[in-house]
């Protein structure tokens, strides 16, 4: 293999934030763009991740290295999700709750992106409090990483009712 020829990366990725920031110093204004980036695998891994350099290009390469140091794993039940969860971070509210097949990926533009690049074709989001992209993505990130798998559902309630009939029986 030459050393030129790139290797195909198995992530896909997809902008969903691109903001002019500013620092003021003594000197003036220090303009930078700040890029947010969702990338995952269509599989049950996705990520976000930040950049923000004084060129697009470089922030958007930034975004993707970030991103895939956050990746999280999505536990998926078929196209949907196994139940319904809630993800918060800070001001951001994200509630995901599983659709039946041949509904879509009902959801805003930053919730969305993450959505279908975890390979969730199923599913219905509604984003309470902020719209900050950002503060969004986290939050639907962070709900994500919180699903159970079905059997381990399961497993949690069996022990449940094994621990109410040993207090009954007492």
């Amino acid at each position: 293999m030459r050393r030129n020829q790139r290797i195909q990366d198995e992530f896909e990725n997809e902008i969903i934030d691109i903001r002019r920031v500013s620092k003021v110093t003594k000197g003036g204004r220090n303009l930078r763009f700040r890029v947010t980036m969702v990338v995952g695998d269509g599989k049950g891994h996705v990520g976000v991740g930040m950049g923000s350099t004084t060129e697009i290009p470089l922030a958007i390469q930034q975004a993707i290295r970030d991103a895939k140091k956050s990746l999280v794993t999505v536990n998926l039940d078929g196209g949907t999700i196994p139940h319904e969860i809630n993800g918060k971070f800070k001001a951001g509210n994200v509630l995901l709750k599983p659709a039946f097949p041949g509904t879509g990926v009902i959801a805003g533009t930053t919730v969305g992106a993450i959505c279908r690049l975890a390979g969730i074709k199923d599913i219905l989001t509604k984003s309470i409090g902020t719209t900050n992209p950002l503060t969004l993505s986290k939050a639907a990130l962070k709900g994500l990483g919180q699903l159970r798998s079905r059997q381990q559902i399961e497993q949690v309630l069996a022990m449940g009712v094994e621990t109410q009939e040993v207090k009954n029986a007492t």
